[in-house]
């Protein structure tokens, strides 16, 4: 009994904020609506900062104008909506689904692929992700600077200042639905989650961990990294950092969190995609801190 009375009150809230008739608008929607918006706003704040473009490899000229970014934004929507979407019917529902059947959100996938095609996109079912959404973003920067004729990576470097703004809202979405909670604890900030699946056993809210630490200090990071360290003068290091801190902070709550399910023996999925983002970290170091410092003496 004191357990239970040492425990935080998990706040209930609507996952839907509103009901339009047969529509309904839910704070998942709107965690990717504000990520997308205010990390739009911040980086054409950060453009229009000419300090921060005044020395090289910059000259006094910002990586892409302010109607560029705009229209940058359109291609990411689609991107992280799109790669989210595909990323988890992939990661999840065919590679963790094909092994184990025992999972919640299986439904009888993959082969429900199949049967019913409209599965694949059926997010209002449940099921993004992150890893996916970044690889869509990644995609849609690429085709679109190859378009533009604009330096990719210039680019990339100002929206891993901006990305964690999206992973907070994300994660206090997470929160709000009652998913992807902590394992179970004893520790007197413990929450039990209303979901049946969860169990009425108090757990890590570890959906706060992360805006914490993926959202708050990751964007911390790399606003410092931006405007006093100046990173951005080595095109690559903030994707660098980011993908680095992002790695790091995920591997580090998977400690806490409920695994989605096991990857390989005690190796989590989420643990085995934080490991390709620190493979991913590695290079961008390196093509920031070395290659182009190899290319610069070659045209010497």
């Amino acid at each position: 009994m004191r357990l239970y009375e040492a425990l935080l009150p998990y706040p209930k809230i609507d996952p839907v904020l509103v009901h339009l008739g047969p529509f309904a608008i839910r704070w998942y929607a709107l965690a990717y609506i504000a990520g997308l918006l205010l990390g739009w706003w911040l980086v054409l704040k950060e453009i229009a900062q000419k300090s921060l473009w005044k020395n090289p490899p910059f000259k006094g000229k910002a990586p892409a104008t302010d109607e560029q970014i705009g229209d940058l934004v359109v291609w990411a929507t689609f991107g992280v909506i799109l790669g989210g979407r595909l990323g988890w019917d992939l990661f999840y529902g065919i590679i963790l689904c094909s092994g184990d059947q025992t999972y919640p959100y299986c439904y009888g996938l993959p082969w429900g692929f199949l049967h019913d095609p409209i599965k694949i996109i059926a997010a209002w079912q449940g099921g993004m992700s992150f890893h996916g959404g970044l690889i869509g973003v990644a995609l849609a920067l690429w085709l679109f600077a190859r378009r533009r004729k604009l330096d990719m990576v210039r680019i990339g470097d100002l929206i891993a200042t901006v990305a964690p703004i999206g992973l907070f809202f994300g994660r206090l979405a997470n929160f709000i639905n009652g998913e992807l909670w902590g394992r179970p604890t004893d520790v007197p900030w413990a929450m039990i989650f209303p979901n049946p699946l969860a169990g009425a056993v108090p757990r890590h809210p570890s959906q706060l961990y992360e805006a914490g630490l993926e959202g708050i200090v990751l964007f911390a990071i790399l606003q410092l990294g931006l405007r006093k360290l100046r990173w951005h003068e080595k095109p690559g290091l903030l994707i660098a950092v980011f993908f680095l801190g992002y790695g790091v902070f995920r591997s580090f709550v998977e400690m806490f969190r409920e695994p989605d399910a096991p990857f390989l023996g005690p190796i989590t999925m989420g643990q085995m995609l934080s490991a390709v983002m620190l493979a991913v970290a590695a290079y961008f170091f390196w093509y920031a801190l070395w290659r182009r410092k190899a290319v610069v003496k070659e045209k010497a």
